[in-house]
């Protein structure tokens, strides 16, 4: 791992919650990551625009729609759920990284800023995220973009919901998207998986952070096996989207990403499956400022282009 990237882990550590320490309280973490100040100015896209969807609570759930720079009428969209362990994070924590997405695609990206534990457990954010999806696939006119060529994707815990949302497509609850981008996605809250193990030298997120994170959005574990919270559990899994599952080296999560791969494939789904050298969990967020995180996310992002385009 070069000193570059050293740093750039170093500085996340020192930025964000340390969950298992001093900061245990859930305003002051929101607080910390909020305030993480971007080195440079937002990235340009066309235009973006913040409305409201309706959910089935009537709850209002914020979403922001980008534009790229070379946006087509009746363009892809990749719907997108942030990560932050259900708990932490919105559309402003990932609003370069959406930028990124939607000109590195040349699709639309709609960012959905679901409710967050623990005022809102499981599955409450999942539903804000299944009624963003409902809300996308019956208004596609209306936003310009193509009905056959929505995606979902997600990082972390982003991840965990977009994998959720195509079980619950499977199910005929919601519409089936067409592509799932999973960036070191949470499938499992299995803490004894081999990447769990190991020194915390090289890492951002640790067992102590998704220890936290589970018991804030699923409280009890008898509940943490619904597949819809831990879709590696999922008996069945055929039938569901072309995938792409990237998983960083040095992340607890690794193990858990790459089981999910290989039981999708097992079952029958096209799968690309990529782990990252040298990189940490929470990759995709830094590429501004880590030219390895950046070429990740170009190549990430190019099989998302390949399969809205190329198809």
């Amino acid at each position: 791992m070069d000193d570059l990237t050293l740093f750039v882990i170093e500085t996340m550590r020192e930025t964000w919650p340390d969950l298992g320490g001093k900061v245990t309280e859930v305003d002051e973490a929101r607080q910390i990551v909020n305030n993480i100040n971007l080195p440079s100015e937002p990235l340009e896209v066309l235009r973006t625009n913040d409305i409201t969807v309706p959910s089935r609570s009537n709850h209002q759930i914020p979403v922001r729609i980008y534009l790229p720079l070379n946006f087509e009428k009746n363009s892809p969209a990749i719907i997108y759920f942030h990560g932050g362990g259900w708990v932490l994070g919105g559309i402003e924590t990932h609003d370069h990284l959406t930028r990124e997405l939607a000109n590195a695609t040349n699709a639309v990206v709609i960012s959905v800023d679901y409710r967050l534990a623990p005022e809102h457990h499981f599955p409450i954010p999942l539903e804000d995220c299944a009624d963003a999806v409902k809300y996308v696939f019956n208004h596609c006119e209306e936003l310009d973009i193509d009905l056959n060529r929505i995606a979902v994707g997600g990082d972390s815990a982003g991840g965990n919901l977009s994998a959720a949302i195509c079980l619950m497509a499977k199910e005929g609850l919601i519409p089936m998207p067409m592509y799932q981008l999973l960036i070191c996605p949470v499938v499992d809250a299995d803490f004894s998986k081999p990447s769990y193990g190991g020194s915390n030298e090289f890492r951002f997120l640790t067992k102590t952070h998704m220890i936290w994170y589970w018991d804030k959005y699923i409280p009890e574990p008898e509940s943490r096996k619904n597949p819809l919270a831990t879709p590696l559990n999922a008996k069945d899994l055929s039938g569901l989207p072309e995938a792409y599952i990237a998983t960083a080296e040095h992340d607890p999560l690794l193990s858990e990403g790459e089981q999910y791969a290989r039981k999708l494939e097992q079952f029958g789904n096209k799968v690309t499956y990529r782990c990252f050298k040298d990189l940490a969990h929470g990759f995709s967020n830094v590429s501004e400022f880590l030219p390895a995180a950046k070429q990740a996310n170009d190549e990430i992002f190019d099989a998302l282009r390949c399969a809205f385009w190329d198809n």
